[in-house]
């Protein structure tokens, strides 16, 4: 009988890796790169049918579009990727700083440190 019931049960499909490898590297990973594209693929198509509106010229609208694409793609990876930077910086700090209380916590140092913070009132 217990051959029979796991014979019976369905086996559960294991989920699809749906990730993309680029030069080996998963590109969901990369901070920035999904946002940088987006806006760059809208931004691309946005400005290349403005293009293309005002000027009536597909070849034209076309090469804007891929220039357009371009460029906001690496000025928006470059602005964010610099905003992720100092973000990455200022929580490394922050993480210095806590493993010092951390390790100052009720000892001599720590109120040294705290009455050198107080405001002197003279």
């Amino acid at each position: 009988m217990s051959n029979e019931s796991a014979e019976n049960r369905e086996e559960i499909p294991k989920p699809v890796d749906k990730s993309l490898m680029i030069f080996g590297r998963d590109v969901s990973k990369i901070p920035c790169f999904r946002n940088s594209i987006l806006y760059g693929i809208y931004s691309g198509l946005g400005l290349g049918l403005a293009h293309f509106m005002f000027k009536s010229h597909p070849l034209a609208a076309c090469n804007f579009a891929v220039y357009s694409f371009s460029g906001v793609t690496l000025i928006y990876w470059i602005q964010c990727r610099y905003k992720y930077s100092q973000m990455k910086f200022q929580m490394l700090q922050m993480q210095e700083l806590l493993r010092r209380q951390a390790i100052y916590e009720g000892t001599g140092v720590e109120k040294e440190l705290e009455e050198s913070e107080k405001p002197k009132v003279t």
